[in-house]
């Protein structure tokens, strides 16, 4: 079977303007909830990645209609057909599950696949279930299908024991047109999952946003059609950032939102990174003084586990030790082998190296990295696993020397809308091959 793969020419320098697409973690979530409306919703500035195809193919599956063109997408739900996702769709991603309150509230049962994604650590669905447990779906999981049945979904208080994304979003989802209202304590608050909030809000739900982690849903017997531009991906903006960063480059990032980098842009800071908020995005500098830092990821506010990957790259041209302390996922340090095949040095720790509370205390989990630097990295054969850690051997192979290859790359374009061509505009050298 053949297989695309990346040849990337370390030693540039990238220069110039990139454009950032929708969120990919905002657009997908809205695909599905525009399946509870009654009638058209309008979606605008949705990527082209190979995860909205997935989830497009998804929504069709269960018989929405759906209309692409260019960057806008036209969801008509009406003619749904089935409270069934195919078995096709296993293991895939793990949009699935959030179709369990959609499918309930049109036809009274759903039938979800078993649930796939990044190699990145266990992500349970626990909480997800038991939530919608409590508000009175009853779900049966025969190993390959989880089953659920309901009358009506009744509002809660959801207590959640760690304020998960995809938790919030799947209780949100059943809660707008569940009977009474909804209260989502602990819960996540991340710009994706506002964004999701305001489309829903756009179609008639009551939702809004309290204090201390809270999301306060009054159920509503009906959601109509609503047109809604989805934000920019600030994903996508933080790696631009550190590619321009890394490669003592100088490049423009177009819809790059300060208000969604906050974190992000003070760890720049910290390590002299030079940058210039415009009007309609943010222009990065590159650097050849990093300071060494240490950092901690966290749920938002806080620095995001996503933005980890390539920073890490970043600290291993640092001058001095850092520190990476990794307290969302257990095993999100796994690619860091193919760095260290590159030169990298990083030392791996099963200790908490920061002082946030962490749910990998005393546990037998590698979650935490040192990091010294600086280090001349050489070009290598690098199999990619995840979208993010794709990312960040990307980067490595740009600041390497010789050409690095590539492959497993189907989990970048799953994730960065026309990636190589951005790339190349700014001034990188990378070949697509077929092997």
């Amino acid at each position: 079977m053949k297989q695309t793969s990346y040849q990337v020419r370390g030693g540039v320098t990238l220069q110039g303007s990139v454009d950032i697409p929708g969120a990919k973690n905002a657009a997908s979530k809205e695909i599905v909830a525009s399946l509870m409306a009654d009638d058209v919703v309008y979606l605008s500035n949705v990527p082209r990645i190979g995860e909205i195809d997935l989830t497009i193919k998804l929504a069709e599956d269960v018989g929405a209609r759906i209309r692409r063109r260019g960057t806008k997408l036209e969801i008509d739900p009406r003619t749904m057909t089935t409270s069934q996702v195919s078995t096709s769709f296993s293991r895939k991603n793990r949009i699935p599950i959030l179709l369990l309150g959609p499918l309930l509230h049109r036809f009274g049962e759903a039938v979800i696949p078993a649930l796939g994604g990044d190699a990145i650590g266990a992500r349970p669905i626990n909480f997800h279930l038991e939530a919608l447990q409590k508000m009175g779906a009853e779900i049966i999981h025969d190993g390959e299908t989880y089953i659920a049945k309901a009358t009506r979904l009744h509002g809660q208080v959801i207590q959640l024991p760690y304020p998960s994304v995809g938790a919030t979003e799947n209780v949100m989802l059943a809660a707008v047109k569940a009977k009474g209202t909804t209260v989502i304590c602990n819960a996540a608050v991340e710009p994706e999952v506002v964004d999701l909030a305001m489309l829903l809000q756009s179609m008639g739900a009551i939702i809004h946003q309290d204090v201390n982690r809270k999301w306060i849903i009054e159920g509503v017997e009906s959601l109509h059609g609503a047109t809604h531009r989805i934000i920019p991906d600030r994903l996508v903006a933080a790696s631009f950032a550190v590619a321009a960063a890394i490669t003592g480059g100088d490049v423009f990032v177009k819809d790059a939102r300060q208000v969604d980098l906050l974190s992000f842009l003070n760890v720049f800071r910290r390590l002299g990174i030079k940058y210039e908020i415009q009007e309609d995005g943010i222009r990065f500098f590159g650097h050849t003084d990093l300071k060494p830092i240490a950092i901690e990821t966290d749920v938002h506010p806080g620095f995001m586990t996503d933005w980890q990957q390539p920073l890490v790259v970043m600290l291993t041209q640092a001058n001095g030790v850092s520190i990476v302390h990794e307290t969302v996922y257990e095993d999100r340090f796994g690619y860091t082998d193919a760095l260290k095949k590159m030169g990298a040095k990083i030392q791996l720790h099963h200790e908490c190296l920061g002082s946030k509370p962490c749910r990998f205390v005393n546990r037998d989990y590698r979650h935490s990295a040192i990091i010294v630097g600086p280090t001349k990295l050489k070009a290598a054969h690098i199999v990619v696993p995840d979208i993010r850690a794709g990312f960040s051997y990307l980067l490595a192979a740009l600041i390497s020397n010789g050409t690095s290859i590539l492959t497993g790359v189907d989990h970048l374009e799953r994730g960065y809308e026309d990636l190589i061509g951005k790339m190349n505009s700014l001034g990188a050298n990378i070949q697509v091959k077929t092997i």
